[in-house]
């Protein structure tokens, strides 16, 4: 999802707390629990991200908080590789938490907020771009949790600010170029998990 061609937006749900920063790290929080919870023989299994394997998804997010605090640094994230292929199994834990570590340092002043990153689809305020963020992480959360059997205690705010991200982000018709298959169909009163998946291409 980290190179996906979604339309900026600069409107952002926060959670809460007002800090669209705090739902960021909530989705990463989740997403660290979830892979932590991944067993050894599960980790070069398929997810629904056909891209992607167990294994691989977790470099994917492992690099992409390298690119999130690259860019609270103020730097260019498309010199860092969307896979951090340099993770031993039994590395990946350090590996992850250096990177959060780095992402909360990085974030750390409020004025990121209003800030314009420069990410791989457009420059956008730093806001926009922590909820963009938050939703790739949410979808990612899913998709290892579907493919290794697992239950996320989802947050329901942090669904529903993914969920407004990628309605906004995402067209409704082709989705030519862009990591995403076309939207499945589900109930009106389907899960709001289901519903945020199901937009971004995903079979709930």
């Amino acid at each position: 999802m980290s190179n996906t061609e979604i339309t900026p937006q600069s409107t952002v749900s926060p959670d809460a707390t007002g800090d669209p920063r705090q739902s960021l790290l909530k989705a990463i929080a989740l997403a660290g629990r979830t892979f932590a919870a991944v067993r050894p023989e599960q980790l070069e299994g398929p997810t629904p991200c056909t891209e992607f394997t167990v294994r691989r998804l977790a470099g994917h997010l492992v690099a992409v908080l390298r690119r999130i605090a690259l860019a609270g640094r103020g730097g260019d994230v498309t010199s860092l590789p969307t896979v951090a292929d340099d993770l031993a199994d039994t590395g990946w834990q350090e590996a992850w938490d250096a990177a959060v570590r780095d992402v909360e340092a990085a974030w750390a002043d409020p004025a990121i907020l209003g800030r314009t990153l420069t990410l791989p689809f457009g420059s956008i305020p730093g806001a926009a771009a922590a909820a963009v963020w938050t939703s790739e992480f949410t979808v990612h959360t899913w998709d290892v949790a579907t493919a290794t059997g697992q239950l996320p205690d989802w947050d329901p705010e942090l669904v529903a600010i993914s969920y407004a991200a990628m309605r906004r982000g995402l067209p409704t018709g082709p989705r030519d170029g862009a990591p995403f298959g076309p939207a499945v169909d589900v109930d009106a009163d389907a899960p709001a998990i289901d519903r945020l998946v199901a937009w971004c291409g995903r079979k709930p």
